[in-house]
């Protein structure tokens, strides 16, 4: 499914998705619609662990990274975003904030965060990888699929085709 609407999606599935309460996320990327297997980061004002997940190819997947709304400093920048595109990642998912959001907004990959700050994130590895992440009143899990785009966020347990 390539092309998608998560208006059409919502018309032709609702009673298989969970929709994310609109919470004020920001299209930052270059692509704006976009959709993967969920894949989960979680993590407070630091970021070894979103690099070093990213780093690993991500074809077809979507990063939920979960850094609790602080608006402390971004968990995200270009050179993140960058990478996440050269490793074939479909989008991030930031319940924070991200930094150079112009040259973000140049990188071909869907990029959602509450914030920008120019702070840079701490560089301790802590946080947990692919839990189930929890935040716009729904529930992130591994494994699932997500579809983002200009009007939403939607998730269904299975890929929809």
């Amino acid at each position: 499914m390539n092309d998608f609407k998560t208006a059409d999606l919502c018309d032709d599935y609702i009673d298989l998705l969970k929709v994310a309460t609109p919470i004020g996320l920001n299209n930052y990327g270059g692509k704006t619609s976009f959709h993967g297997e969920i894949v989960t980061v979680k993590c407070l004002d630091n970021n070894p662990l979103v690099r070093s997940t990213l780093s690993k190819n991500g074809k077809d997947k979507v990063l939920i990274i979960d850094g609790e709304a602080s608006k402390k400093c971004a968990l995200t920048g270009d050179n993140i975003a960058q990478l996440a595109y050269d490793n074939e990642w479909s989008g991030i998912i930031i319940n924070g904030c991200i930094r150079d959001s112009v040259a973000i907004s140049k990188i071909n990959i869907g990029v959602k965060a509450l914030y920008t700050n120019p702070i840079k994130s701490g560089k301790l590895e802590n946080g947990t990888v692919n839990i189930p992440v929890s935040f716009a009143d729904i529930t992130f899990t591994p494994g699932e699929y997500i579809y983002a785009d200009e009007d939403g966020i939607v998730i269904a347990q299975n890929k929809l085709h």
